[in-house]
């Protein structure tokens, strides 16, 4: 199951008490003191794992604990430190205070590490107090409360390329074609639940990362269908690949791409500023070239054309992709799109 929020509450362990004992020692004033410190209680730190992508395991407990320090025992020993305990999350996710709303770490790539919760330090022993004018002290330190925190983990994909579009418009099945990714594809709407990773391999040993998003419609932004949850898990991606449905059922495709547009300017600008290419699919249909002119006519810049299922034009796509993401200054301005330019032209 694809979990890409959690609130969880973490622990850190308490410190120990600091003993209070004295030894038997001849001509040592009552013995001496010989209590330990206490030791210090565990840490809790949330890592990033590459081996994870989903926050899954995280939702079935909701309290995360680390050890306790051990106490102080006599002959000044010193107390045993708790253990840190250490909460793996996929690379990508942002953990936050649930209570303070503050960001505490963006745990963008693997092997990234915060601490969320600080142990709490242990007693001192009566040992550590004493001194010339107090040459038997009888009291200790107890140990220190570790911290307790509400997190909200929230992830956000990372992937080079994201596939954005209305439902069914192909792109699970283009995700499928590229890559080894085998996300569910069937002949109606909002088939993709949750956003698919492929990795697309290119000539060369060339690769990179590609992300289905699940099909957005109007009020997106809004929370209206699945877009409000999963238009997050673009906002990490270097480039859209547009992709729309060169006959739709309804409409025009020039509409279809203008309210999509429409959405990710409300959801975010800098979203919107994106580098993005334009693909029309489906061009193995009955009237699509009269199509895809009306549809590059409204853009106002260089579409496309491709079939997800039958393979025509996907490498000539890969290769627009591959170059977007490693020529970014000479490739966004001609795919760039210009939604004011075609709000004008549509008809």
């Amino acid at each position: 199951m694809f979990v890409d929020e959690a609130q969880i509450i973490v622990i850190a362990g308490n410190g120990g008490n600091g003993c209070v004992a004295f030894r038997r020692e001849k001509h040592v004033p009552r013995g001496g003191p010989s209590g330990g410190d206490g030791g210090n209680g565990g840490s809790v730190y949330v890592t990033a794992d590459e081996s994870l992508n989903t926050l899954y395991h995280l939702s079935g407990r909701h309290h995360w604990r680390a050890g306790h320090g051990g106490q102080g025992e006599g002959s000044e020993c010193h107390g045993k430190n708790g253990g840190d305990l250490y909460i793996r999350v996929p690379p990508g996710t942002i953990v936050r205070d649930a209570d303070t709303k503050l960001t505490l770490k963006d745990l963008a790539s693997p092997e990234d590490r915060v601490c969320v919760a600080i142990g709490g330090k242990g007693g001192r022993g009566n040992a550590s107090f004493k001194s010339p004018t107090n040459q038997a002290p009888r009291h200790a330190q107890p140990g220190q409360h570790g911290q307790k925190r509400t997190l909200a983990l929230e992830l956000k994909l990372i992937a080079d390329a994201g596939i954005i579009g209305k439902p069914n418009a192909g792109k699970s099945t283009l995700l499928s074609r590229v890559s080894a990714a085998r996300p569910k594809v069937a002949a109606y709407p909002f088939t993709t639940l949750k956003p698919n990773l492929g990795i697309v391999e290119l000539p060369g040993g060339r690769r990179f990362v590609m992300a289905d998003i699940p099909g957005l419609i109007e009020g997106a932004h809004a929370g209206t269908g699945l877009g409000d949850e999963f238009l997050r898990h673009i906002e990490r991606t270097k480039v859209l690949v547009h992709m729309v449905d060169i006959c739709p059922p309804d409409g025009e495709p020039a509409e279809d791409y203008l309210a999509i547009r429409d959405e990710l300017k409300k959801y975010s600008h800098a979203l919107c500023e994106k580098p993005e290419i334009v693909v029309a699919n489906k061009m193995d249909l009955t009237g699509s070239k009269d199509s895809l002119r009306r549809l590059q006519d409204a853009v106002g810049s260089a579409v496309i054309p491709i079939s997800a299922v039958t393979g025509k034009g996907i490498d000539k796509l890969a290769e627009e992709i591959w170059a977007v993401l490693h020529e970014p200054l000479k490739r966004a301005g001609r795919l760039a799109a210009r939604p004011r330019q075609a709000r004008k032209r549509v008809k």
